[in-house]
């Protein structure tokens, strides 16, 4: 699929801004039966607004209806510090998507959906969110701050990796998962959208991972995947060309006379990432592209009451 298309698909739907809402407020409205119901999301009262205070919570709504101003008066204030990690890798571009797709249904479309979505929760809960993104290249940093600025300024920077054209590059996960964790300083939600497709030592990846734990940070590994074909191998048994994307090397095969064998392999492969970052004491939520974004905020909110 074209990039322009995916650019357009967005256009077409909505502003990720305003899709990212949309997926906080449909989940938001299905928790009013949840452990999570009132969990800070919601304000307090409304207070007559005195003049020379800050704009930053009046209620514009409510000033439609009355032609009054009114600030609300938040319950909680969490001061969370949550710092975002995008793995903006060759492999994360997977699977090129068709016309009828949505540009969410490959690994880095969700990630940035995803990402944008626990922005807009962290944004209503009055925190801090930072962003990293990665390739080949330490692509971009920003510190975790929580102004209406710098939200619209980690949205549009999520946007732009939308329309990133991918060659074929391996990429140092392990050397910028390190420059990462030495720059985030104070104590922090550390989450992290990546497939896990790395080049390097495993051992040496789980041990970056748990750089991200110095100062006592929480770190989540959302585990991006394709079910279809990268777990359960649904090809039809024409020969087919597979590329890797981080190198380029190419195989053909008949997809029937290797699915069982890469069926156990891959399933292996996800229960050993699993019981290293469980060693490491990492939070890891293996999540299929297209679907799960409940998941990801679930995780979160649990996180976020062990966190503090």
């Amino acid at each position: 699929m074209k990039i322009e298309s995916q650019l357009e698909k967005i256009a077409s739907v909505q502003h990720l801004e305003l899709l990212a809402n949309q997926v906080v407020e449909g989940f938001i409205s299905g928790m009013h039966k949840s452990p999570f119901h009132g969990f800070s999301a919601e304000f307090a009262e409304h207070k007559i607004y005195n003049s020379g205070e800050s704009t930053k919570n009046i209620d514009w709504k409510l000033f439609a209806k009355t032609d009054r101003l009114y600030t609300k008066t938040f319950e909680e204030e969490t001061n969370l510090r949550c710092h975002l990690i995008v793995d903006n890798s060759t492999s994360m571009h997977y699977p090129k998507l068709q016309l009828n797709q949505e540009f969410y249904e490959n690994k880095i479309g969700f990630s940035v959906l995803a990402a944008a979505s626990l922005m807009n929760l962290l944004k209503k809960q009055r925190d801090a969110v930072g962003l990293s993104l990665y390739a080949d290249t330490y692509e971009y940093y920003s510190p975790e701050k929580g102004s209406d600025r710098h939200h619209r300024m980690l949205l549009n920077k999520l946007e732009e990796t939308l329309a990133t054209n991918k060659n074929s590059k391996k990429t140092n996960t392990v050397s910028y998962l390190h420059q990462i964790a030495e720059k985030i300083h104070k104590r922090s939600m550390v989450i992290l959208f990546t497939d896990m497709f790395q080049q390097q030592n495993e051992d040496a990846i789980f041990k970056a991972l748990q750089h991200l734990k110095h100062n006592k940070h929480k770190v989540i590994v959302f585990h991006v995947y394709d079910k279809k074909t990268e777990f359960q191998f649904d090809f039809d048994n024409s020969p087919k060309k597979f590329i890797d994307l981080e190198t380029g090397e190419t195989i053909n095969v008949f997809a029937e006379n290797i699915k069982n064998d890469y069926e156990k392999s891959i399933s292996h492969y996800f229960t050993r990432i699993k019981e290293s970052c469980l060693q490491y004491k990492i939070q890891y939520v293996p999540v299929e592209v297209g679907k799960n974004f409940e998941k990801t905020l679930v995780t979160y909110l649990i996180e976020k009451q062990k966190f503090g």
